[in-house]
C-alpha cells in the first residue's frame, strides 16, 4: 500500500446529515449560504439531493450536498459552491470525489459537476493578482478525474468565478466604515441620507416590491428576472438567514428640509445685501479690504443666487414627484443571505428614475453596519466579470462596488466529473465536451461530430 493510499484509507466516504452538512459549513473559510440545508432545500425543487461527506474516524473533514437534474444527456449532478475540503490535500480531494462517484451512481448519474468556493487567485482593486495561483488545487482535481471548464472571465449562468469582497474584520463602527470607502462613496451615502431615503426590512406579503424593482433592473439590462413564487420560496425556507431589503423615499420629511435650507440661504442673502448697502456707502477709499469688499460681497451674493436658484428648483421636482408617486416610494431593494460566514448580496433592483440619490450605496451601507452589529466579517458583493478594463461593459458595475474597498477573489470555476461513461457514449459527448463546449447540440449530431473528430 502506497502513502497515498494509507492517507485515504483512513478516510471514509459516507452520507451526511443535514444538521451535520450545516455546523460544517458554518466552520470553514468555504462555507456560504450556498452549501446549506436550506439552498438544498430551493434545490430539491428541481431534482433529487444528496448529502455527501469524508469523515476521518468520527470527525467530519469534507462536506457539500448535490442535487441531480435531468439533461438531454441524462441525470447530471450539481455542487454549487462546493465541495467543502481541502483542495490542496490530494488524499482528501480523492475520498471526495469517491463520495460523490457514489452519490451518482446511485443516482444513475452520468456525471457530477462542482463549482469550488475555494479561492484561485486573490487580485487588488485594479484587478492586479495579489496571490500566487493555486496549482495545486487545479493538479489534485485533474489527478482523480476532474475535467476542468477553463479560465473564464464574464458573468457565468450558474456560478460566477469572480466575485467581490468587502472585508469588515477591522471595521468596529459607523465611522470606521466611512473611512474605509472611497471620498466619492462616502459622498453618494450622505445625499441619500439628506435626502430622506430610509433602508427597512421587507415583510413577505411586502416581496411583489422587490419583484417589480428587479424587473425594472431586468428589463433595463435585457435579462430575465425570477418570479414572485421562488422569492417567497427563499423567504419560507431561510427564514432568519435571509433578508429582503428596501430603500424608501421620504420626500415630505426632505421637502422640510430642502425648505429649512432655502430660508437659511434666502437669510444669509438678506443680511450679503445689507453689508454691501453698507460698504457702498462708505466714503470712496475708505471701505474695508476683505470680507466687507463690495466686490467680494457681490461674489457671494451670486453664489447665494445660485444655491437658492438650485433649492428652489429641487423643491419643483420634488413637489412635482409627491403629486405623482406620493412621498413614499421604493427606489431600491436587495436580498441578503446570512451565514456565520459572511453576508451575500445575490441580487437587486432599482427604479432608475432616481438614482441621483443614491439608494444603492445607502442600503449597501445599511446591510454593512448590520454584519459590522452582528459580528460578522466579510461582506460579498458577489459576481463581477474578471474583465478590468474601463472601455468594456461591465466596468460600471466593477467601478461601482471598488468605491466601497475590497478585494477580488478568483475562484477555480467549473469542473466536470464523468461518471457512468456507458451512458455518456450514447453520444460520446462527455469527453469532448471541454475541448468543444460551445458545439453541444442534439445526441444524435454530437455522435456523429465526435466520430468525425476522433476518425481524423
Amino acid at each position: 500500500m502506497t502513502q497515498s493510499d494509507a492517507g485515504v484509507a483512513s478516510l471514509t466516504p459516507t452520507k451526511i446529515t443535514p444538521a451535520e452538512l450545516d455546523a460544517f459549513s458554518a466552520a470553514q473559510v468555504q462555507g456560504s449560504f450556498q452549501q446549506t440545508s436550506q439552498m438544498a432545500a430551493m434545490g430539491a425543487f428541481n431534482g433529487p439531493v444528496d448529502y455527501v461527506g469524508v469523515k476521518r474516524g468520527d470527525k467530519l473533514i469534507a462536506a457539500c450536498y448535490v442535487v441531480y437534474t435531468r439533461s438531454r444527456f441524462g441525470l447530471e449532478g450539481s455542487v454549487w459552491c462546493g465541495p467543502l475540503c481541502d483542495y490542496d490535500n490530494p488524499q482528501v480531494v480523492e475520498a471526495m470525489t469517491e463520495a460523490l462517484r457514489r452519490s451518482a451512481k446511485a443516482h444513475h448519474a452520468i456525471s457530477v459537476s462542482c463549482w469550488p468556493a475555494a479561492v484561485y487567485r486573490l487580485h487588488d482593486l485594479d484587478g492586479k493578482p495579489t496571490s500566487d495561483p493555486d496549482t495545486t488545487m487545479m493538479d489534485n482535481m485533474t489527478r482523480f478525474g476532474w475535467k476542468h471548464g477553463g479560465f473564464t472571465v464574464g458573468y457565468e449562468s450558474v456560478v460566477n468565478r469572480w466575485n467581490f469582497v468587502k472585508g469588515l474584520d477591522c471595521i468596529h463602527n459607523e465611522k470606521e466604515l466611512l473611512a474605509s470607502f472611497s471620498k466619492y462613496r462616502r459622498k453618494n451615502i450622505r445625499i441619500a441620507q439628506d435626502s430622506g431615503l430610509r433602508v427597512r426590512r421587507l415583510e413577505r406579503g411586502e416581496l411583489s416590491t422587490f419583484v417589480k424593482l428587479c424587473d425594472m433592473s431586468a428589463a433595463r439590462q435585457g435579462f430575465k428576472s425570477r418570479d414572485l413564487a421562488y422569492y417567497e420560496r427563499l423567504f419560507d425556507t431561510f427564514g432568519d438567514l435571509i433578508e429582503f431589503k428596501v430603500v424608501e423615499t421620504h420626500f415630505d420629511e426632505y421637502l422640510d428640509t430642502l425648505q429649512s435650507k432655502l430660508n437659511a440661504a434666502s437669510k444669509d442673502k438678506r443680511n450679503l445685501e445689507r453689508l454691501l448697502q453698507r460698504a457702498q456707502q462708505q466714503p470712496e477709499g475708505t471701505a474695508k479690504k476683505g470680507a466687507s469688499d463690495p466686490a467680494t460681497l457681490e461674489k457671494h451674493i451670486a453664489t447665494a443666487d445660485k444655491k437658492i436658484a438650485a433649492l428652489e428648483k429641487t423643491i419643483g421636482e420634488v413637489n412635482g414627484i409627491i403629486a405623482s408617486d406620493g412621498p413614499v416610494i421604493p427606489v431600491e431593494a436587495g436580498v441578503y443571505f446570512w451565514h456565520p460566514n459572511e453576508v451575500v448580496c445575490l441580487s437587486s433592483g432599482e427604479d432608475d428614475r432616481f438614482m441621483d440619490y443614491y439608494p444603492s450605496s445607502l442600503i449597501h451601507f445599511e446591510a454593512m453596519l448590520d454584519c459590522i452589529a452582528r459580528g460578522v466579517e466579510r461582506f460579498n458583493f458577489y459576481g463581477i466579470s474578471g474583465i478590468f478594463d474601463a472601455n468594456d461593459p461591465s466596468y460600471g458595475v466593477w467601478q461601482f462596488k471598488t468605491r466601497f474597498g475590497g478585494f477580488v477573489e478568483e475562484l477555480p470555476g467549473k469542473f466536470t466529473l464523468p461518471v457512468d461513461v456507458r451512458a455518456s457514449s450514447l453520444c460520446r459527448w462527455t469527453d469532448c465536451a471541454s475541448v468543444y463546449p460551445k458545439q453541444r447540440t442534439s445526441c444524435c449530431i454530437a455522435d456523429k461530430q465526435w466520430r468525425a473528430r476522433t476518425q481524423k
